[in-house]
């Protein structure tokens, strides 16, 4: 699974079996600001709304960002995955 950059609703995606997960962003200079993460019901509690946030961090990774985690959920994922400590502002 990847995600995808979805820049006309600036957000990211991540689609399973029809149904996508995505995660808002503002894009200030290198930062992204994540004020909003979300799974439908149908994917809450596969890892879907992780596996995005992975994306989400490795994308930030390979272009030089930084993420603003406004988002309770984004916060907590990074918060528990310190190899993305760097990321964070």
């Amino acid at each position: 699974m990847s995600i995808s950059d979805n820049t006309a609703h600036k957000r990211f995606e991540l689609e399973v079996d029809g149904h996508v997960a995505f995660a808002d962003y503002r894009r200030e200079g290198n930062v992204l600001h994540i004020p909003h993460v979300e799974a439908p019901t149908a994917l809450r509690g596969t890892g879907a709304a992780g596996k995005l946030m992975q994306g989400v961090a490795e994308h930030a990774r390979e272009h030089g960002l930084k993420i603003h985690p406004i988002c309770g959920y984004a916060a907590a994922w990074l918060q528990k995955h310190p190899e993305f400590d760097d990321l964070v502002v």
